[in-house]
């Protein structure tokens, strides 16, 4: 009985399984959302338009999230979750200030041209209520105080010549996320090409005088 119980609690556990599976499916009903709110617009879509395209039951949806505004939350902190895993891997390989916030700003350039672009950037437009704007604004201040230090960190080591810290990642995130306005899913550019394209344009600037 103990062997047994120890079994059941281990990673491929039914239980472990069950929760993986439930995660697959609501990704995929955020990521399923995300590509009907880009092309449609937030307020054009519906729960059953969303159901009916994931060939699945309105209540099935709402089983993953508690309403509409929800799962347009959801799209956007994904989106964020991309771009902080740029900040991950940033410290995982090193090298200077700004060689790092190129990996950051590569990584950013990326998540807005997939799935969560069009939230990423739109979701304040929606009227969303007090506690999701207040939600919305910490994950962006995340992200802004993460290029601030980066920044710094390149001044400081002399990889980035001396700016105004706030201005440049202002700049820096408003080029990145004007991206979403323009790319379009059939672009004869890759994410990796369009991300390579417009930080040499935008680097240029940082290089030491």
């Amino acid at each position: 009985m103990k062997a047994t119980s120890r079994a059941n609690s281990g990673p491929w556990s039914g239980t472990s399984i069950r929760s993986a599976e439930r995660d697959g499916k609501r990704n995929a009903v955020i990521r399923a959302a995300a590509r009907a709110f880009s092309a449609r617009g937030y307020h054009n879509t519906s729960l059953d338009d969303l159901a009916q395209a994931l060939n699945v039951t309105k209540p099935t949806i709402y089983s993953y999230v508690a309403s509409k505004e929800e799962l347009l939350f959801e799209c956007f902190r994904q989106g964020v979750d991309e771009i902080l895993s740029g900040f991950r891997a940033a410290e995982t390989q090193g090298g200077s200030g700004r060689e790092r916030l190129m990996t950051v700003a590569s990584q950013y350039a990326i998540a807005v041209t997939g799935d969560f672009g069009w939230c990423m950037v739109r979701l304040e437009e929606e009227g969303l209520s007090e506690t999701m704007s207040r939600q919305i604004k910490q994950l962006k201040t995340q992200v802004d105080r993460g290029l601030r230090r980066l920044i710094q960190q390149g001044v400081e080591d002399g990889s980035i010549r001396p700016c105004d810290q706030k201005m440049t990642a202002f700049a820096l995130a408003g080029s990145l996320n004007w991206i979403a306005h323009w790319h379009r899913a059939n672009d004869a550019l890759t994410p990796s090409e369009i991300a390579t394209r417009v930080l040499d344009i935008f680097e240029l600037g940082l290089a030491p005088r």
